[in-house]
């Protein structure tokens, strides 16, 4: 019995890294389902991402039946106006990466998701108060001279990349706070802002400016999928984070923002100059120092606690 307890234990995680690298896979990948659409303006391209998401996820709710669990959180006024400043900050993160990969910024798009980890770290700090080691501390400062370092050279800062990390770790942070099932929680999310996102559409298409019947069937479809695109791999994440350990997803993520990176160079042929390289390098030396500091040795005590119980 215990074998096949194992057994299944190890298949349940297994399954759940296959969930997790599908998902920041799929998130890595996302900027060349955003390249198809660079003929239509950023904020129209995010209007219908708003639309097709609620529609989708919508879909998902009635279908499994969660839409029970609906009154239980909208009974709550602090969860809606946390739901609501949710809303603003995914969109917010939406649009901003949208214009940046159709703007030829997919490096420095790829740049906010490295930083944006340690973003959350610094949040942590700041807003709940959370205490850090001696070598996360070092990571900090390390991933500020990186962004020091682009900033001074180019004389301009890395909005793109701040924008894309704070406007994230910040949606993050009042996710944790809200702790609403994540496919219910998008719901009422891209419900705040469906309406304004509709509206935007019709007077769009009204004007004879709208995308919908202008351009080409393919083009349409692909706005009308991008709620798909949106909400599959957050499914997928979801049923990832279920079944492996959050030092798992930790490491998963940085899978994300290196494909981006990669099309970005290799692709979309964007510059990758020497300051790129010397800021990236104490980016990623960052997390390579606040990864060891969490999680090896988390490891590195197991033994000694193992010990210490004998």
């Amino acid at each position: 019995m215990e074998g096949i307890y194992k057994s299944i234990k190890f298949d349940s995680k297994f399954i759940g890294l296959c969930y997790g690298t599908l998902a920041f896979t799929a998130w890595g990948f996302l900027p060349l389902y955003w390249k198809l659409l660079a003929t239509i303006p950023a904020e129209e391209i995010l209007a219908h991402r708003i639309l097709w998401s609620f529609v989708f996820v919508s879909g998902i709710l009635f279908y499994s039946g969660n839409w029970n669990n609906l009154k239980q959180v909208l009974k709550n006024r602090n969860n809606l106006l946390t739901i609501f400043l949710c809303s603003v900050f995914i969109s917010i993160n939406w649009f901003t990466y949208i214009w940046a990969i159709n703007s030829r910024h997919v490096v420095e798009a790829s740049m906010g998701y490295y930083i944006n980890p340690l973003f959350v770290v610094f949040l942590g700090i700041t807003v709940l108060k959370e205490k850090i080691t001696f070598w996360q501390t070092i990571a900090l400062i390390i991933a500020a001279t990186g962004v020091v370092i682009i900033t001074v050279q180019y004389g301009k800062v890395p909005w793109i990349a701040l924008v894309l990390a704070t406007s994230f770790g910040i949606y993050g942070l009042l996710k944790k706070v809200l702790k609403v099932d994540s496919v219910l929680g998008l719901a009422l999310e891209t419900a705040f802002i469906t309406p304004a996102a509709l509206a935007f559409i019709l007077l769009k298409q009204m004007s004879g400016t709208g995308a919908i019947g202008v351009v080409s069937l393919s083009t349409t479809t692909l706005l009308m999928g991008s709620g798909v695109a949106t909400a599959t791999p957050l499914l997928w994440f979801a049923r990832g984070a279920q079944r492996i350990e959050l030092s798992s997803i930790g490491f998963l993520q940085y899978i994300s923002p290196t494909i981006s990176l990669l099309l970005g160079v290799f692709v979309f042929k964007e510059a990758f100059t020497r300051v790129h390289l010397f800021s990236f390098g104490f980016i990623w030396a960052a997390l390579m120092v606040y990864s060891w500091s969490t999680f090896g040795r988390k490891k590195n005590a197991r033994p000694e606690a193992l010990a210490s119980l004998r």
